[in-house]
Formats: structure tokens, sequence, C-alpha cells
């Protein structure tokens, strides 16, 4: 999903009013906003934040330092792991480490729910769906065919 979609999504569940214009600067076409009062933010992250800020749903951002950290840690990983990678193994051992990672835990900070749920799932989803269709075409194909 483009970054420009994901915010899109991101407005819509903060119950934000459209119109936001997002654009792309670069080869790896970083999300840019262009506010009413002030520069234009670049970056999938401080746009995201700054979108939940203006909703006014801070929580998402962490309620305590050390949770506030650990969503910083998991928008980075957003942004530098799963951004970045495009192999079927990078994405296997993505997923199997996050599920690891996720073994004892309900979200990614604990107990929960903060925008590095919700930019994780957007960056994730694309992977899954396509693991999903292949394995399903996979079945069909040896249902028709080799049955």
């Amino acid at each position: 999903m483009a970054a420009a979609a994901e915010l899109t999504l991101l407005e819509k569940s903060l119950g934000l009013s459209k119109g936001n214009k997002y654009s792309a600067q670069g080869e790896r076409q970083i999300p840019v906003l262009q506010t009413n009062n002030g520069p234009s933010l670049t970056g999938l992250t401080t746009i995201a934040a700054h979108l939940v800020k203006q909703a006014n749903k801070e929580y998402l951002l962490g309620s305590t330092a050390e949770e506030k950290a650990i969503v910083q840690q998991w928008l980075e990983y957003r942004v530098t792991r799963v951004d970045g990678h495009s192999s079927k193994d990078d994405i296997r051992a993505l997923l199997k480490d996050l599920n690891s990672y996720l073994e004892d835990k309900v979200y990614l900070t604990g107990y929960n729910f903060t925008l590095a749920d919700i930019l994780l799932y957007y960056g994730l989803h694309r992977f899954i769906v396509s693991i999903r269709v292949a394995g399903f075409f996979s079945v069909m194909f040896r249902m028709i065919f080799l049955s």
C-alpha cells in the first residue's frame, strides 16, 4: 500500500475530516504533507504522528516514557525493516521474528494499542495478502492439475 493511501486510511480511522493532500518525493516516494500553517512535513511516521496529535489521540503515541520509546522503536522498524524488504525470505524471517516478539504480548507495546500497531499492520498487509493469494493459487493448481 502506498504511503499516501496509508495516511488517508489513518486519517479516516482517527476520525479526521478528509482534506489533506499528499505528494511523494524522491526515488523511494517518501510522503510529503503540505500543512496550512507551516512548513511541509516529510516522512510516513512524522506525518502519522502529526495526524494523531491533530486528532487529539496522543495516547496512540504511548502513555509512559518507556511506551513512547517502544512506539518510536517500532515506527523506525516499520520504515527501515518492513519498507526496505521485498524478497520472500526477508519477509518470512521478518514475520517469524515478529511472531516470536508478540508471543507474550497483545500489542507491540504490551497491552496498549498504538500508532506502531496501525502502521506495522498497514506495512505488512501487502505481504500477508500476497502470501495468502500465492497459497490459494498453489492449492487450486494442485487440485485442478494434479488430481
